[in-house]
């Protein structure tokens, strides 16, 4: 078998390893078994929450489970097809075996990032904060820079924003903004990019053409139903309400319609101006606090599985987890997984799948990278 066969089935074969490790394949057969009798049970829908979750957590796992199957079964196919194209010495056989085989490698890639969205709100919709570090005009410009970055992602996978909150920068860009991103596993795609980027280039505000490095911070948390139990005590609640400061035509009125709440014994603060209704847009932030909330939790028991601390760092260097650098080179690295893209233009225009698709197999495997920064 040629090299480049070679390679497709080793491709597959580590991406079906993966998603084995990561549905735990024994008891995840063992499960859909299980769900799979209590479907056939016509008590079943006597509690319809029940039964949604039981279909729900059935179509999940036969999705995943019938994939992994599927993909190694061709797999064996397309090797024996290659093997016998070489044994009768043809080569249009050989050559369709290893046209096979790249297809699989390509769709056990995407079926593998599938089959990773799997926690409990990974299929929801999300919030995504952006917050410009310390630096002024420079770090409200690359603030404004990653905004427009996310929005292109959400909008290359066909996901509807809504710009949530925002605060202009006093010169140019912004100093945060909170979209509203809404679509089928936008907060399991979106949730490895909370942490600290970093900015390398020639700055547009420096008359001498000096590099300039600049910090901002983005936080992804996602959006909850009722069907998640969050408990608040309105006791603990600050809220304050301020006239709207947004980019301009509907997110700018003359009274003091946004409203910020503040949870007190957390420190979590949350704001909404998308709507000119103060009492609508409380709705809108009691909201996005309960999402808040929930994510802490969710972190909470993610760093006692992992013994790792995982929480919300500085905005500042050596906390970073991905660098652009613009001059003198031309490079985006991830400091988590190693990747590395050398087109930061189609990074910063939304080309994040493959970033989101290492960090989330590398949850699964815990494998640590030593990764050096760029200059």
């Amino acid at each position: 078998m040629r090299a480049e066969g070679q390679a497709h089935i080793e491709r597959i074969q580590k991406a079906m390893a993966l998603v084995r490790k990561f549905l735990d394949w024994d008891r995840a057969t063992r499960r859909l078994d299980e769900l799979n009798a209590r479907v056939e049970d016509p008590t079943l829908w006597d509690k319809p929450k029940e039964a949604e979750a039981v279909m729900k957590e059935r179509r999940r796992l036969e999705a995943s489970i019938g994939a992994v199957s599927q993909i190694e079964s061709e797999m064996n196919d397309a090797i024996e097809f290659i093997e016998l194209g070489e044994m009768e010495d043809d080569q249009a056989t050989v050559d369709e075996g290893h046209a096979t085989l790249k297809a699989l490698a390509e769709r056990a890639d995407r079926d593998k990032v599938q089959a990773l969205l799997a926690g409990e709100a990974d299929a929801n919709d999300t919030y995504l904060e952006v917050h410009a570090g310390a630096g002024g005009t420079e770090s409200q410009d690359w603030a404004e820079m990653l905004q427009r970055m996310y929005t292109r992602w959400a909008e290359r996978h066909g996901y509807k924003v809504e710009l949530v909150d925002y605060h202009a920068g006093e010169a140019a860009g912004i100093k945060s903004a909170t979209l509203l991103i809404k679509g089928e596993n936008a907060y399991g795609y979106a949730k490895t990019e909370s942490g600290v980027h970093r900015l390398v280039r020639i700055s547009p505000y420096d008359s001498s053409a000096r590099r300039h490095t600049s910090f901002s911070s983005v936080w992804v948390y996602p959006v909850i139903d009722d069907t998640f139990e969050i408990d608040i005590n309105p006791s603990d609640l600050k809220i304050d309400t301020y006239r709207a400061s947004g980019a301009g035509g509907q997110h700018v009125n003359t009274t003091d319609s946004a409203v910020r709440i503040t949870h007190q014994p957390s420190g979590i603060v949350v704001a909404s101006q998308i709507d000119r209704s103060q009492h609508k847009n409380r709705e809108i932030a009691m909201g996005m606090l309960k999402a808040r909330m929930f994510e802490a939790e969710m972190q909470k028991r993610e760093e006692a599985a992992s013994a790792e601390h995982a929480s919300k760092s500085d905005i500042g260097w050596g906390h970073q987890i991905r660098s652009y650098v613009l001059q003198p080179y031309q490079q985006v690295k991830d400091l988590r997984t190693g990747l590395v893209s050398t087109a930061p233009g189609d990074v910063l225009d939304g080309e994040l799948d493959a970033f989101m698709a290492a960090a989330l197999s590398q949850r699964v495997t815990g494998e640590k990278v030593e990764v050096e920064d760029v200059d």
